[in-house]
């Protein structure tokens, strides 16, 4: 953590930085260049969502957040504070920045509420009574309460990534990053994963969504980011981006994904 930052990740006037900023970032695997060069800012309570075909970096660009991947080159700040600076703590990081992925990637072995109350007790230090309160509060939010002492596999899908995204709130981050939540649910389970998501965005969570549900971008985005190549294309509101593209290469896209 920078030395001028709070615990928050804000300076006096942090309120006016961007929560998210990204600077030249870079990721290679080898000779594979996937990020080439990613400036990006994402305000305090806005919806990004990240469009674009496969092998286009999106995901990638999530999980250099919030160091699931190492940058080859670049610098992400939360707030004020730099997490890829060496010194960087990283668990701190990962409280702050909730992600969601596309598997739920909860423990088989632990119920509902115990994956939720095992990161606030090991990584925030939560006592027993706060982080069980905290965890009935976030299963509250997204309609699951009755679910706590169901372990994984006795829940749908959808019930799964609910409570992926309860876990991610219980430790109270400052932003999400949602990497294709609903793309592994059976089509009738995704609206109750992008119900929660919705939610979310109105009462004011920063959220950067890689996601292919077009009409989730077009009714609950700020800005829409459409990558390829490793590079941002285009990028701008809905209303722009997903009626009138500029570049030929988003038009293309939005034609295929619109016409299935």
């Amino acid at each position: 953590m920078s030395a001028n930052a709070t615990p928050e990740g804000t300076t006096a006037e942090g309120d006016t930085l961007p929560a998210v900023r990204l600077r030249g970032l870079h990721k290679a695997f080898g000779q594979n260049e996937v990020l080439r060069g990613i400036d990006l800012d994402i305000a305090r309570g806005e919806v990004v969502c990240i469009l674009g075909p496969s092998g286009s970096g999106k995901s990638t660009l999530l999980r250099c957040v919030n160091l699931l991947e190492t940058p080859t080159a670049g610098q992400v700040f939360i707030g004020d504070t730099e997490v890829t600076a060496p010194d960087t703590d990283i668990d701190w990081i990962r409280a702050r920045i909730g992600m969601v992925f596309q598997q739920f990637n909860l423990f088989p072995h632990l119920t509902v509420e115990e994956n939720l109350t095992i990161a606030q007790r090991v990584v925030l230090g939560r006592g027993g009574a706060e982080a069980t309160d905290t965890a009935l509060a976030m299963l509250r939010r997204v309609g699951l309460e009755e679910k706590r002492g169901e372990y994984p596999a006795r829940l749908s899908g959808g019930q799964q990534q609910r409570v992926a995204i309860a876990r991610a709130l219980s430790m109270g981050p400052e932003a999400m990053l949602f990497d294709e939540a609903t793309s592994a649910l059976d089509p009738e389970l995704v609206g109750e994963v992008l119900d929660v998501m919705r939610e979310l965005a109105e009462e004011g969570m920063t959220m950067l969504v890689v996601t292919h549900e077009i009409g989730f971008a077009r009714e609950v985005a700020d800005r829409v980011v459409f990558m390829d190549g490793g590079v941002i294309v285009e990028q701008g509101p809905p209303s722009e981006v997903l009626v009138a593209p500029r570049e030929e290469r988003t038009q293309r896209f939005l034609q295929r994904v619109l016409d299935r």
